[in-house]
């Protein structure tokens, strides 16, 4: 396999690369990202690209010329960058490369991030659903995920491919900026007083493991990835030795006010998670990918011992 790997200035797409290093199956391995890995890859070819540089990224793939394609450039929402930004770098990353990969003769196979907040949890909507729940995003992080899934899937059919769309739980990991993780990190951690719904949890090396299992097995079609078991905010608070606190209503606008001091964002898939939940049935995956993620509460409570996210520097450049 040839490799290109998106997103690789991210701890979940170095995790993948490193992988991807070791894998005698992988005969030429490039990432591509606006950012440098954290720590280098040694066998790997680097394309520091900013998502918007369409020219630029469009040649950077024909260059390279992969057979497998591992989209993990996706920008979550208050993660790196503020919500909009975030939109807009997800969508032109998706366009040039899954566009640019779709009319390349030796692509064989696509696997792409996504995450269970495509399904959306409108009143009314599946508590924990399955791949066959058509998915209604209702917060821009969800939105914007389901149109990178769209153009993966046009992309693999263009080329007559299988296409993966991994949907991960919120990814949790040592080094990985997730706003739920920040934001359970605080001292005092709000939850809906009205109702403390559960949400389950994905282990970053569990996500890493599954984007391997995808890229070897070639299942088409979307699968959920999710830590089994479930928490809720209050329980997790606990777990970290948080104080959890009711709030109610109009108090939420003063709790992002305290939360924005403290530099941790409530982006609209967060607020979703505080006062709706947001587990998903992960079977189907298990048995396709071969895996068994770690419990929910394990992670979580291992969370509470790991370092703060660190920023990654900015290498800017074109290839």
């Amino acid at each position: 396999m040839r490799v290109l790997v998106t997103g690789v200035g991210g701890e979940l797409g170095y995790r993948v690369a490193s992988l991807l290093e070791r894998d005698p199956a992988v005969t030429d391995l490039a990432g591509l990202d606006a950012r440098s890995p954290r720590r280098r890859v040694r066998s790997m070819r680097v394309f520091n690209i900013e998502p918007t540089d369409r020219r630029h990224l469009l040649r950077a793939v024909q260059d390279f010329s992969p057979t497998a394609v591992v989209h993990l450039g996706s920008w979550e929402p208050d993660a790196r960058v503020a919500p909009r930004p975030a939109a807009e770098r997800t969508s032109a990353m998706a366009i040039a490369v899954l566009g640019a990969a779709a009319d390349l003769p030796a692509v064989d196979r696509f696997v792409i991030r996504s995450d269970i907040a495509v399904y959306g949890r409108a009143r009314g909507s599946a508590m924990v659903p399955d791949e066959s729940v058509p998915p209604v995003p209702t917060t821009p992080w969800g939105r914007s995920l389901l149109e990178v899934e769209r153009l993966g899937a046009a992309a693999g059919r263009a080329a007559g491919v299988p296409v993966t769309s991994l949907r991960f739980a919120p990814l949790m990991g040592d080094r990985f900026p997730s706003p739920l993780a920040r934001y359970l990190r605080l001292p005092v951690v709000g939850f809906s007083a009205l109702a403390d719904p559960a949400f389950s949890v994905l282990e970053l090396g569990d996500a890493a493991a599954a984007v391997m299992a995808a890229l070897h097995r070639r299942p088409d079609g979307p699968l959920n990835v999710v830590g089994p078991g479930a928490v809720t905010v209050s329980q997790a608070a606990r777990l970290g030795r948080r104080l959890p606190v009711p709030v109610l209503g109009p108090e939420w606008a003063l709790w992002q006010r305290v939360a924005g001091v403290a530099r941790v964002g409530l982006p609209g898939h967060l607020l979703e998670l505080i006062h709706r939940g947001r587990t998903a049935d992960g079977m189907q995956a298990e048995s396709a990918l071969g895996l068994m993620p770690a419990r929910t509460p394990d992670v979580v409570r291992s969370m509470f011992g790991w370092s703060p996210p660190a920023e990654l520097r900015v290498v800017r450049g074109a290839a």
